[in-house]
Protein backbone atom coordinates (compact mmCIF):
# COMPACT_ATOMS: atom_id res chain seq x y z
CA UNK A 1 0.00 0.00 0.00
CA UNK A 2 0.82 3.54 -1.15
CA UNK A 3 0.86 5.67 2.53
CA UNK A 4 -1.03 9.03 1.64
CA UNK A 5 0.82 12.11 3.24
CA UNK A 6 -1.73 14.42 4.41
CA UNK A 7 -0.55 18.23 5.22
CA UNK A 8 -3.19 18.67 7.50
CA UNK A 9 -1.32 17.57 10.54
CA UNK A 10 1.85 19.40 9.67
CA UNK A 11 -0.21 22.38 9.22
CA UNK A 12 -1.81 22.25 12.60
CA UNK A 13 1.34 21.72 14.45
CA UNK A 14 2.63 25.07 12.75
CA UNK A 15 -0.45 27.47 13.08
CA UNK A 16 -0.35 26.18 16.88
CA UNK A 17 2.59 27.77 17.45
CA UNK A 18 1.80 31.11 15.36
CA UNK A 19 -1.13 31.22 17.51
CA UNK A 20 1.02 30.95 20.70
CA UNK A 21 3.08 33.98 19.11
CA UNK A 22 0.27 36.16 17.87
CA UNK A 23 -1.08 35.55 21.84
CA UNK A 24 2.00 37.18 23.18
CA UNK A 25 1.29 40.36 21.59
CA UNK A 26 0.98 43.33 23.98
CA UNK A 27 -2.24 45.16 25.00
CA UNK A 28 -3.69 47.68 22.21
CA UNK A 29 -0.52 46.53 19.54
CA UNK A 30 -1.56 45.61 16.38
CA UNK A 31 -1.97 42.08 14.69
CA UNK A 32 0.23 41.10 12.38
CA UNK A 33 -0.68 42.25 8.80
CA UNK A 34 0.05 40.64 5.68
CA UNK A 35 -0.54 42.25 2.20
CA UNK A 36 -1.43 39.99 -0.74
CA UNK A 37 -0.77 41.56 -4.52
CA UNK A 38 -2.20 40.17 -6.89
CA UNK A 39 -3.52 41.00 -10.46
CA UNK A 40 -7.55 41.47 -11.09
CA UNK A 41 -7.83 38.74 -13.60
CA UNK A 42 -8.96 34.78 -12.82
CA UNK A 43 -5.53 32.91 -12.06
CA UNK A 44 -3.92 30.10 -10.22
CA UNK A 45 -3.22 32.66 -7.47
CA UNK A 46 -6.87 33.58 -6.80
CA UNK A 47 -7.26 29.65 -4.82
CA UNK A 48 -3.89 30.34 -2.99
CA UNK A 49 -5.43 33.65 -2.33
CA UNK A 50 -8.42 32.74 -0.86
CA UNK A 51 -6.53 30.24 0.83
CA UNK A 52 -4.40 32.87 2.43
CA UNK A 53 -7.64 35.03 3.64
CA UNK A 54 -9.23 31.85 5.38
CA UNK A 55 -6.10 31.48 7.19
CA UNK A 56 -5.20 34.60 8.32
CA UNK A 57 -8.78 35.47 9.87
CA UNK A 58 -8.22 31.85 11.72
CA UNK A 59 -5.06 32.85 13.40
CA UNK A 60 -6.02 36.46 14.08
CA UNK A 61 -3.73 37.83 11.33
CA UNK A 62 -4.95 41.14 9.45
CA UNK A 63 -5.22 40.69 6.27
CA UNK A 64 -5.61 43.09 2.96
CA UNK A 65 -5.87 41.77 -0.48
CA UNK A 66 -4.33 44.13 -2.87
CA UNK A 67 -5.04 44.24 -6.71
CA UNK A 68 -3.49 45.90 -9.63
CA UNK A 69 -5.68 46.25 -12.53
CA UNK A 70 -4.50 45.67 -16.01
CA UNK A 71 -4.56 48.91 -17.34
CA UNK A 72 -2.19 50.16 -14.53
CA UNK A 73 0.54 48.57 -15.92
CA UNK A 74 4.29 47.91 -14.16
CA UNK A 75 5.12 51.17 -13.31
CA UNK A 76 1.54 51.44 -10.83
CA UNK A 77 2.91 47.86 -9.38
CA UNK A 78 6.47 49.13 -8.32
CA UNK A 79 4.49 51.97 -6.75
CA UNK A 80 2.44 49.92 -4.77
CA UNK A 81 5.21 47.35 -3.70
CA UNK A 82 7.29 50.83 -2.59
CA UNK A 83 4.55 52.16 -0.91
CA UNK A 84 4.07 48.87 1.30
CA UNK A 85 7.45 48.62 2.48
CA UNK A 86 7.77 52.11 3.81
CA UNK A 87 4.21 51.84 5.60
CA UNK A 88 4.80 50.85 9.01
CA UNK A 89 1.54 49.46 9.98
CA UNK A 90 2.09 46.33 7.19
CA UNK A 91 4.25 43.38 8.18
CA UNK A 92 4.43 41.56 5.34
CA UNK A 93 4.06 41.48 1.40
CA UNK A 94 3.23 39.07 -0.83
CA UNK A 95 3.42 39.40 -4.83
CA UNK A 96 1.44 37.19 -7.06
CA UNK A 97 3.80 35.46 -9.26
CA UNK A 98 4.81 34.35 -12.05
CA UNK A 99 3.90 38.03 -13.79
CA UNK A 100 2.93 38.02 -17.27
CA UNK A 101 4.93 40.47 -19.26
CA UNK A 102 6.10 43.56 -18.90
CA UNK A 103 5.54 42.85 -15.82
CA UNK A 104 8.86 42.26 -14.04
CA UNK A 105 8.45 40.39 -10.96
CA UNK A 106 11.77 40.33 -10.05
CA UNK A 107 12.15 43.89 -9.90
CA UNK A 108 8.94 44.90 -7.87
CA UNK A 109 10.13 41.83 -5.20
CA UNK A 110 13.44 43.79 -5.13
CA UNK A 111 11.98 46.84 -3.54
CA UNK A 112 10.89 44.85 -0.39
CA UNK A 113 13.51 44.85 2.27
CA UNK A 114 13.90 41.26 3.04
CA UNK A 115 12.02 41.51 6.51
CA UNK A 116 8.87 42.12 4.60
CA UNK A 117 9.63 39.48 1.45
CA UNK A 118 7.62 37.30 3.38
CA UNK A 119 7.66 34.84 0.43
CA UNK A 120 11.41 34.53 0.36
CA UNK A 121 11.90 35.41 -2.98
CA UNK A 122 13.28 38.57 -3.12
CA UNK A 123 17.18 38.49 -4.16
CA UNK A 124 18.75 39.48 -0.45
CA UNK A 125 16.73 36.54 0.68
CA UNK A 126 17.31 33.93 -1.91
CA UNK A 127 20.94 35.02 -1.27
CA UNK A 128 21.08 34.56 2.64
CA UNK A 129 19.29 31.37 1.84
CA UNK A 130 22.53 29.47 -0.46
CA UNK A 131 24.71 30.73 3.12
CA UNK A 132 21.85 28.99 4.84
CA UNK A 133 21.00 32.32 6.73
CA UNK A 134 17.82 33.39 5.30
CA UNK A 135 15.19 35.85 6.85
CA UNK A 136 12.48 33.81 5.01
CA UNK A 137 12.17 30.93 3.16
CA UNK A 138 9.91 30.63 0.51
CA UNK A 139 6.57 29.20 2.23
CA UNK A 140 6.13 26.33 -0.49
CA UNK A 141 9.64 25.13 -0.11
CA UNK A 142 9.56 25.03 3.19
CA UNK A 143 5.99 23.09 3.05
CA UNK A 144 7.80 20.10 0.88
CA UNK A 145 10.37 19.68 3.55
CA UNK A 146 7.89 19.83 6.35
CA UNK A 147 6.41 17.04 5.11
CA UNK A 148 9.35 14.66 4.53
CA UNK A 149 10.89 15.84 7.84
CA UNK A 150 7.32 15.09 9.84
CA UNK A 151 6.75 11.79 7.81
CA UNK A 152 10.17 10.52 8.43
CA UNK A 153 10.91 9.94 4.61
CA UNK A 154 14.72 8.97 4.07
CA UNK A 155 16.70 12.33 3.14
CA UNK A 156 19.45 12.58 5.59
CA UNK A 157 22.90 11.44 3.76
CA UNK A 158 20.03 9.76 1.03
CA UNK A 159 20.09 10.20 -3.12
CA UNK A 160 17.29 12.65 -3.48
CA UNK A 161 15.79 14.57 -6.35
CA UNK A 162 14.19 17.58 -6.83
CA UNK A 163 12.58 18.21 -10.73
CA UNK A 164 11.83 21.29 -11.07
CA UNK A 165 14.59 24.76 -11.45
CA UNK A 166 12.38 27.66 -10.47
CA UNK A 167 13.62 30.52 -8.24
CA UNK A 168 11.09 30.21 -6.08
CA UNK A 169 10.48 26.66 -5.75
CA UNK A 170 13.04 24.04 -7.20
CA UNK A 171 15.96 25.88 -6.71
CA UNK A 172 15.12 26.87 -2.40
CA UNK A 173 14.34 23.36 -2.21
CA UNK A 174 17.16 21.76 -3.11
CA UNK A 175 19.14 24.33 -1.25
CA UNK A 176 16.88 23.61 1.97
CA UNK A 177 17.77 19.63 1.45
CA UNK A 178 21.50 20.55 1.31
CA UNK A 179 21.41 22.31 4.02
CA UNK A 180 23.32 20.73 7.13
CA UNK A 181 20.45 21.20 9.43
CA UNK A 182 19.15 18.03 11.14
CA UNK A 183 17.44 15.97 8.85
CA UNK A 184 18.48 17.02 5.50
CA UNK A 185 22.17 16.41 4.30
CA UNK A 186 21.07 14.94 0.92
CA UNK A 187 23.06 13.97 -2.06
CA UNK A 188 20.44 16.00 -4.46
CA UNK A 189 19.93 15.91 -8.01
CA UNK A 190 17.99 18.63 -9.72
CA UNK A 191 16.17 17.69 -12.79
CA UNK A 192 13.96 19.86 -15.53
CA UNK A 193 12.70 20.13 -18.54
CA UNK A 194 15.98 19.56 -20.34
CA UNK A 195 16.71 16.64 -18.55
CA UNK A 196 17.70 14.00 -21.27
CA UNK A 197 16.80 10.71 -19.65
CA UNK A 198 14.47 11.83 -16.30
CA UNK A 199 14.19 7.87 -15.69
CA UNK A 200 17.80 7.66 -15.19
CA UNK A 201 18.55 11.02 -13.47
CA UNK A 202 15.77 9.46 -10.95
CA UNK A 203 16.75 5.50 -10.95
CA UNK A 204 18.70 5.74 -7.14
CA UNK A 205 16.52 8.29 -5.80
CA UNK A 206 14.62 7.11 -2.58
CA UNK A 207 12.76 10.48 -1.84
CA UNK A 208 11.47 12.56 -5.14
CA UNK A 209 10.02 16.23 -4.99
CA UNK A 210 8.20 17.39 -7.73
CA UNK A 211 7.44 20.86 -8.89
CA UNK A 212 7.38 20.63 -12.54
CA UNK A 213 3.88 21.72 -13.28
CA UNK A 214 3.59 19.15 -15.33
CA UNK A 215 0.27 16.71 -14.70
CA UNK A 216 0.93 12.84 -14.71
CA UNK A 217 4.55 13.38 -15.28
CA UNK A 218 5.26 10.79 -12.34
CA UNK A 219 4.31 7.39 -13.31
CA UNK A 220 5.81 3.85 -12.23
CA UNK A 221 7.51 3.77 -15.22
CA UNK A 222 9.48 6.36 -14.63
CA UNK A 223 10.13 6.21 -10.77
CA UNK A 224 11.76 3.42 -8.85
CA UNK A 225 9.68 0.99 -7.21
CA UNK A 226 9.65 2.21 -3.28
CA UNK A 227 10.58 5.62 -3.66
CA UNK A 228 8.54 8.51 -1.76
CA UNK A 229 6.96 11.59 -3.24
CA UNK A 230 5.93 14.96 -2.56
CA UNK A 231 4.14 16.20 -4.95
CA UNK A 232 4.56 20.13 -5.11
CA UNK A 233 3.26 20.36 -8.50
CA UNK A 234 -0.48 22.25 -8.88
CA UNK A 235 -2.07 22.56 -12.22
CA UNK A 236 -5.75 22.41 -13.27
CA UNK A 237 -6.86 20.27 -15.60
CA UNK A 238 -10.59 19.92 -16.90
CA UNK A 239 -13.40 18.17 -15.76
CA UNK A 240 -16.77 19.03 -16.51
CA UNK A 241 -17.91 17.20 -13.88
CA UNK A 242 -16.41 19.76 -10.90
CA UNK A 243 -17.69 22.86 -10.04
CA UNK A 244 -15.98 25.20 -12.58
CA UNK A 245 -15.14 22.56 -14.85
CA UNK A 246 -11.79 21.51 -13.96
CA UNK A 247 -10.01 20.46 -10.92
CA UNK A 248 -6.39 20.60 -9.17
CA UNK A 249 -4.04 17.75 -9.68
CA UNK A 250 -0.42 17.55 -9.13
CA UNK A 251 2.85 16.25 -11.08
CA UNK A 252 2.38 12.48 -9.68
CA UNK A 253 -0.34 10.39 -11.48
CA UNK A 254 -1.57 8.64 -8.22
CA UNK A 255 -3.70 5.53 -9.96
CA UNK A 256 -0.07 4.81 -11.40
CA UNK A 257 1.69 4.66 -8.41
CA UNK A 258 -0.83 2.76 -6.17
CA UNK A 259 1.12 0.21 -4.71
CA UNK A 260 4.40 1.32 -6.15
CA UNK A 261 5.43 4.22 -4.70
CA UNK A 262 6.10 4.27 -0.89
CA UNK A 263 4.24 7.21 0.30
CA UNK A 264 3.21 9.82 -1.95
CA UNK A 265 1.24 13.36 -0.99
CA UNK A 266 -2.23 14.32 -2.14
CA UNK A 267 -3.13 17.08 -4.58
CA UNK A 268 -5.05 19.24 -3.11
CA UNK A 269 -4.55 18.16 0.88
CA UNK A 270 -0.63 17.53 0.90
CA UNK A 271 2.12 20.37 0.52
CA UNK A 272 -0.75 23.00 -0.22
CA UNK A 273 -2.41 23.60 3.12
CA UNK A 274 1.52 22.97 4.80
CA UNK A 275 2.50 25.99 2.77
CA UNK A 276 -0.45 28.46 3.77
CA UNK A 277 0.59 27.55 7.26
CA UNK A 278 4.31 28.59 6.67
CA UNK A 279 3.23 31.69 4.88
CA UNK A 280 1.28 32.84 8.40
CA UNK A 281 4.12 31.66 10.07
CA UNK A 282 6.61 33.61 8.46
CA UNK A 283 4.21 36.92 8.33
CA UNK A 284 4.24 36.80 12.69
CA UNK A 285 8.22 36.41 11.90
CA UNK A 286 8.40 39.45 9.74
CA UNK A 287 5.98 41.04 12.36
CA UNK A 288 8.58 40.35 15.39
CA UNK A 289 11.69 40.92 13.38
CA UNK A 290 9.94 44.05 12.66
CA UNK A 291 8.90 45.02 16.32
CA UNK A 292 12.37 44.75 17.38
CA UNK A 293 13.99 46.81 15.27
CA UNK A 294 11.42 49.51 15.99
CA UNK A 295 10.39 49.61 12.25
CA UNK A 296 6.69 48.44 12.70
CA UNK A 297 3.49 50.15 13.67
Amino acid sequence: MTERLEGKPVAEAIDHATRAAIASRKMGEAPPTLVSVHRDVESPFRFYLRRQEKAAARLGIRFLPQSISAADGPAALLRTVAELNRDPGVHAVLLEHPLPAPYDFLEAVSGLRPEKDVDGVGPLNLGRLVSQRPVHVPPVAQAAVDLALHYQLPIEGEPVAVVGRSETVGLPLALLLLSRAAGRNATVTIAHSRTRDLKSALKQCRTIFSCAGRPGLLNRGLVPEGCAIVDVGLSSVPDPGRPGGSRAVGDADPVSLDGWASALTPVPGGVGPVTVAELMASTVRAWELLRRSGAGE
